[in-house]
């Protein structure tokens, strides 16, 4: 049972709306003209900036992510501090990461295709627990077996055929 199962559509709703507001208060102190797009996406409320034509917009984003995970840090904070709830909001900016998401499940098909040639377990690059899960999620849609191994942030995923692998799965 995931954390917002217990949690009504008006109350992912209204998570939405707290962090939409948070997040037009930071791009009026930056000085960056977005719009904000929400709504709840497999039981999370999704808030996302996105710009026509502003470059300013991408520097929401940063060297691989790295502003946009922070700024999703802060949302879900300012959403916890009204709510008194932890809050497992996603925030994306300008599609980063449905990019995100294409780029680690073709590198997942990859690696299931040199296990699949090879026979061999491939040892990805640490990854965080959201690129760790799309890794998982894209593995078992092809059949194969994967399991996180490490400590954060040095965190990996294996992959490898069902009939070397032990009883353990993903993380």
């Amino acid at each position: 049972m995931t954390l917002d199962d217990d949690k009504t559509m008006d109350q992912l709703n209204e998570e939405a709306d707290i962090a939409a507001d948070y997040l037009e208060e930071l791009l009026d102190i930056a000085d960056y003209d977005g719009d904000i797009e929400m709504g709840v996406r497999n039981g999370r409320p999704v808030v996302q900036i996105v710009a026509d034509d502003n470059a300013d917009i991408k520097h929401l984003i940063g060297r691989d992510g790295e502003v946009v995970d922070a700024l999703q840090q802060l949302t879900r904070l300012a959403v916890q501090q009204k709510t008194g709830e932890r809050s497992r909001l996603i925030v994306d900016v300008d599609g980063f990461l449905k990019r995100k998401r294409q780029r680690l499940h073709d590198l997942a098909l990859d690696a299931v295709d040199e296990v699949k040639e090879t026979g061999e377990p491939v040892d990805l690059e640490p990854m965080n627990s959201f690129e760790r899960k799309v890794v998982h999620d894209t593995v078992r849609e092809e059949g194969l077996k994967s399991r996180s191994h490490g400590e954060e942030p040095h965190r990996y995923v294996t992959v490898y055929l069902k009939a070397t692998a032990g009883d353990e799965d993903e993380e």
